[in-house]
């Protein structure tokens, strides 16, 4: 037997979870199934793969030699198995699209509308979460797309595609006391000790991780899962924040938001976009052409207009 699709799935859990029974809970089996499988798998290669000890297994230098080609023959067999079912895959019934709450002004709407011309029959469903939980409605299979701002760091299990970017702008309300004081015009290290208001995750723990350091520059954080919200908060002038800047412009321009001003930098952030999905999953036609009419879409706004 020695490595198959199976007993790589079961080497690679127990490499992540440091336990056959993490690793077995991980998979949906009896601890001793996997203990059993690692124990053959040994006996076969002739190689000790992990050090047994009563809580905990570590593993050996053979087996963290072996590691890399094993993840890369994983993703290669879920890219096979992904390839070979989008062959008989029709036309899903719903699809899903998760939407990081300050991409609700992007320009998605219209590939939608297109979409729902070349198939009436199809079911959409659009939901906005903060962009950690919008990728884990991906990854848990509640959504199949998901549109977010791009990530420092690449997840091996995603595909993407880049859709343009968004211009965050920092905003304040004139209501707010150091905005009349200072009439706009900040240093960036005097908002480190001004309240922040920030979308974040809704999970208690994911809140503390997975706020953007782009835009994170306060100390002090009020957190909210809705850019409505935020802004709500930041017109009572209770904070500052960054706001896409499509939300922001008409209320820069009533005078009800005022742009912090940088005596040495810009007040705006460029963040790229990216609709995303994950490549062991294989896409139905609708999400498949969405991604196909978001390109579109984002390549004609992208080019400049001609006199």
């Amino acid at each position: 037997m020695a490595f198959s699709s199976d007993t790589v799935a079961i080497f690679l859990a127990v490499l992540d979870h440091g336990s056959f029974s993490a690793a077995a809970r991980a998979l949906g089996r009896v601890p001793s199934a996997v203990s059993m499988a690692i124990a053959q798998l040994e006996a076969e290669l002739d190689l000790q793969l992990f050090e047994r000890s009563s809580r905990e297994v570590r593993p050996t230098e053979s087996a963290r030699a072996l590691e890399a080609e094993a993840r890369q023959m994983a993703a290669q067999l879920r890219r096979l198995q992904a390839h070979a079912l989008s062959l008989h895959q029709g036309l899903e019934r719903r699809l899903t699209l998760a939407i990081a709450p300050e991409l609700l002004s992007a320009a998605w709407s219209d590939p939608l509308a297109r979409l729902a011309e070349e198939f009436p029959s199809l079911e959409v469903e659009v939901l906005s979460a903060p962009q950690a939980d919008a990728l884990r409605m991906l990854h848990d299979g509640a959504a199949q797309l998901a549109l977010i701002y791009e990530r420092t760091r690449v997840d091996e299990r995603e595909s993407f595609q880049e859709l343009g970017s968004e211009m965050l702008v920092a905003v304040i309300s004139p209501l707010h006391p150091l905005a009349r004081e200072r009439n706009g015009r900040f240093r960036l290290e005097d908002l480190v000790d001004m309240r922040q208001i920030a979308i974040v995750s809704r999970d208690a723990q994911a809140a503390g991780e997975n706020i953007d350091e782009r835009v994170l520059i306060s100390r002090k954080v009020w957190r909210t899962d809705s850019h409505l919200a935020t802004l709500r908060l930041v017109q009572a002038g209770l904070g500052w924040a960054y706001l896409p800047k499509r939300l922001a412009a008409p209320l820069l321009d009533s005078g009800e938001l005022l742009g912090i001003g940088f005596a040495h930098m810009s007040n705006q952030v460029r963040l790229w976009v990216d609709v995303v999905w994950l490549n062991d999953r294989p896409l139905g036609l609708g999400a498949t052409r969405l991604i196909a009419l978001m390109k579109d879409i984002a390549g004609l706004e992208a080019r400049p207009v001609e006199d």
